[in-house]
This record gives C-alpha cells, sequence and structure tokens, in this order.
C-alpha cells in the first residue's frame, strides 16, 4: 500500500479521495455518477469563491488588534451577504451532493475507523442545538467543533478558505474570512447507540 501523506491530501485541490477497505457505493451509483456528483460540487464551490473574491475580497484587513479583526471580519461579511442576499440551503449541497456525502460519510463511519472516528466526534465539544442559517456568522463563542481527517479524507477537498464544521447531525461548510455559513444539509452524521 502507497502511503500519501494527509498534508498532500488535505492540501491539493478539491479531489474525491478513496480509501481501501471502505464500501463501494451500494444504491447503484456508479463512480463516474459520483465523480460529476464530485465535479458539480467542485463548480459550486468554485463559483462561490470567486464571487465572493471578485464581490467582497478575500481576507479581513491585516491588524493586531483583535477588535480590528472582528470589525474587520464583519464587514467582509456583510459584503458577502450583500451579493448572496438571495442565497439558500441547497444552493451548494444540492440534495443529489448532500446524499453523495451521506453515503460518503456512512461508509467511512461503517468502516474499520468507524469507532474511532465517533469517540473523536464525541470529544471535541460537540455542539448542538445551534440554529443554522446560510449566509449568517457562525456564532462568536460558540467553539468550532473539529472534523476528524480520517472522516475528511472520504469528502472531497476544500479550498484553503473553506472547511468543514460538524453541528450535531449536520455538516456545514464553513468560509473562514468572513466566519459566515455558506451551505449545510442536516442528518450527515447518522445517529448511533454508541
Amino acid at each position: 500500500m502507497i502511503r500519501i501523506p494527509n498534508t498532500i491530501l488535505l492540501g491539493t485541490a478539491a479531489a474525491l479521495v478513496l480509501v481501501p477497505g471502505l464500501p463501494l457505493p451500494t444504491n447503484g451509483q456508479t463512480s463516474s455518477q459520483d465523480a460529476a456528483v464530485v465535479k458539480d460540487f467542485e463548480s459550486r464551490v468554485t463559483q462561490y469563491l470567486e464571487l465572493r473574491r471578485k464581490e467582497a475580497g478575500t481576507h479581513p484587513r491585516p491588524t493586531n488588534s483583535p477588535e480590528k479583526i472582528i470589525e474587520s471580519q464583519q464587514d467582509l461579511a456583510l459584503k458577502v451577504k450583500g451579493f448572496r442576499s438571495d442565497a439558500k440551503q441547497g444552493d451548494i449541497f444540492t440534495a443529489e451532493i448532500a446524499e453523495y456525502f451521506r453515503r460518503q460519510i456512512a461508509a467511512t463511519l461503517g468502516g474499520p475507523q468507524g469507532h474511532k472516528i465517533r469517540a473523536s466526534l464525541r470529544h471535541a465539544e460537540p455542539v448542538h442545538g445551534l440554529s443554522l442559517q446560510v449566509n449568517q456568522p457562525y456564532p462568536q463563542g460558540i467553539p468550532l467543533q473539529s472534523t476528524p481527517p480520517t472522516l475528511l479524507l472520504n469528502l472531497p477537498t476544500l479550498p484553503k478558505e473553506l472547511e468543514y464544521r460538524i453541528i450535531g447531525h449536520n455538516l456545514v461548510l464553513h468560509d473562514l474570512a468572513p466566519n459566515i455559513i455558506v451551505d449545510f444539509f442536516t442528518n450527515a452524521i447518522p445517529s448511533t447507540k454508541e
């Protein structure tokens, strides 16, 4: 087996990464159909980022003042909200894309590392009960639960400006610079009795 460092996998452009030993989709979905879904997701992410860079900029203004950083971040978020005023849940995580992600997550959690991933999720300051809204800031003071790297390996890699976050059983696409929720879908993480 060839081992590729996680830094290479996580730092490359969005790509489908298959981990040996994980089951292939069982609902009739073929790898070419999955590849088309991943390509659609990547295209939607790219369109969002290109528009955000063009209309709102890339990063808050550099400063050493925490107050100025928050103010700059909020200014960037207002610009993003302005050009995405009609944004809604499912713009990026369409039903087909969300279903693909659910299958990938379920296969990962059902694989040999599933127990460890679930334990990691339980111990990583789980966030529950947060009302999610597209185009809204991730609330200040609420922890950003980390997503286990072993779970990320089976999801399309994101550009450095974006990250996946887990809130309860939901998967969120979070834009770091303006600290906003770009999109999310529900029931990403299946419930268990563990």
